[in-house]
């Protein structure tokens, strides 16, 4: 890997932590889950050949801080976070952003607020569940999530969550998801995992009901379906981030893009994932 030129960030509550690589048009990579701008060390480095790359820890994740460690969660100010940083970065072009899961939910609520800031657009699985037509089954999932968690702790919640997830939201806590095989993952990722665990009780807590309790504004994204590419995992049929997304693409009337593996194919299947991103950003 190249090292990183490494900055930290000033912003309304918090400091965050940044990284940039590479030379060219900014691309900005915004992440999502516990997971901060380590989930891209397996893209970065290629997607840097072509790309000014900047990834982040998002706010309270890593290594970027709160000013008050119990403040409470919100999109719009993840979303803004994220346009501090293209201003930084990329102050008088707009840039390419990508954004996966929860970091997919920060990306659409930049691009309907700023969309002056953002030439492209590619959501990878955002979990807005709020658009389906089955939303009041998810809000229940979440219930649960934050019921166990409070009674249980983290790992239980965390079962819960998953097994919700695989099954399209509509278990309960006696059902549990089909298995898949097992996939390896690699050194560098199998690491990274360890350092991820620090950021759950916050991902659990905070960010989880607060994300999916966001609304997009579906009229603004279809004003702006040009710039927009809406992606899911080709081994996410059936799963519940896999249904927003190809929700949102029907609505929009645009294609939805198929990732290798799953939802978090970034990580599984690197190579692949960052090919397939590089082809989406120049479409």
């Amino acid at each position: 890997m190249t090292d990183p030129t490494i900055g930290n960030l000033r912003v309304n509550g918090a400091t965050l932590h940044y990284e940039v690589r590479g030379q060219g048009p900014l691309l900005l990579l915004i992440p999502g889950g516990a997971g901060g701008a380590a989930s891209f060390d397996g893209i970065a480095d290629d997607l840097a050949a072509e790309y000014t790359v900047a990834t982040y820890d998002p706010r309270g994740m890593s290594g970027s801080t709160l000013d008050d460690p119990g403040a409470e969660q919100n999109v719009a100010e993840h979303a803004d976070d994220a346009l501090r940083i293209l201003e930084l970065l990329s102050p008088d072009e707009p840039a390419k952003v990508f954004g996966s899961s929860s970091g997919g939910i920060t990306a659409l609520h930049l691009l309907t607020a700023h969309p002056e800031r953002i030439e492209r657009l590619v959501a990878h699985e955002p979990p807005v569940v709020e658009v389906l037509p089955d939303a009041p089954e998810h809000r229940a999932l979440i219930a649960r999530v934050q019921e166990t968690l409070r009674g249980q702790g983290l790992m239980p919640a965390m079962a819960e969550f998953a097994a919700g997830l695989k099954r399209g939201g509509d278990t309960g806590s006696d059902t549990t998801p089909d298995p898949k095989p097992e996939i390896s993952l690699p050194p560098q990722a199998a690491a990274r995992a360890e350092r991820t665990m620090a950021n759950l009780p916050y991902f659990v807590e905070r960010i989880v009901p607060s994300f999916m309790s966001y609304t997009p504004d579906i009229d603004r994204l279809e004003e702006l379906s040009n710039r927009l590419v809406l992606a899911c995992g080709q081994d996410s049929h059936g799963e519940l981030p896999y249904r927003p997304a190809a929700f949102l693409a029907e609505r929009l009337n645009t294609e939805l893009l198929h990732f290798p593996g799953g939802h978090t194919g970034l990580t599984t299947h690197p190579a692949e994932f960052a090919n397939l991103l590089r082809k989406a950003l120049q479409a």
